[in-house]
């Protein structure tokens, strides 16, 4: 979900001019975990990742506008994935999105940085700052239709209940670690 978000700072890597990138939604992994009834660790993505980045490298300057598919929430089981979609979780009928909107961007030498940015989920709206442990951007090996390529590895532990999340709490747990892998196209 907040990976999503770190895509712009670790764009900016790649490249010494203003550039636009676009999410690459097949190389896109929004995942999170979160404890079950404090007995095991559960596992999720969502599926479809849309968005766009624009960077400066001279500048040290980005930003990033991330759009997920809440409905395409995927744990490995589909009765879990359609009650997630329920208003208990989701409410992917009335909040079919989760976005992520960066306000700040702070390299940390070349290959990491820090991300600041609005999160929504659910209708609600709260800051959150991505930590992007890898930045790696060059030319596409395999294709010369993809001019360059940037990705990252970002992390942020969100609660959910301060996105009114709050079915089953206690027990099930209200910390949701998320772990985003992106890729964009320039």
């Amino acid at each position: 979900m907040k990976s999503l978000l770190v895509s712009g700072l670790l764009l900016m890597v790649g490249s010494v001019q203003a550039a636009s990138y676009q999410i690459d939604p097949t190389h896109t992994y929004p995942n999170f975990t979160i404890s079950h009834l404090g007995f095991s660790t559960q596992h999720g993505r969502f599926d479809n990742t849309t968005g766009s980045l624009e960077m400066d490298l001279a500048k040290k300057t980005g930003s990033v506008n991330i759009k997920i598919d809440a409905a395409s929430i995927s744990t490995g089981f589909k009765k879990r994935d359609d009650h997630l979609k329920t208003p208990d979780f989701f409410n992917v009928a009335e909040f079919p999105e989760i976005t992520f909107k960066s306000t700040k961007v702070m390299f940390k030498g070349d290959k990491q940085a820090k991300i600041t940015g609005d999160l929504t989920i659910m209708g609600v709206t709260k800051s959150v700052m991505l930590d992007v442990s890898r930045i790696h951007c060059g030319p596409h090996p395999f294709t010369k239709k993809v001019k360059e390529v940037c990705g990252f590895d970002a992390t942020t532990m969100i609660k959910r209940s301060d996105f009114g999340s709050k079915y089953g709490l206690p027990a099930i747990g209200d910390d949701v670690m998320i772990d985003l892998q992106v890729e964009a196209k320039r």
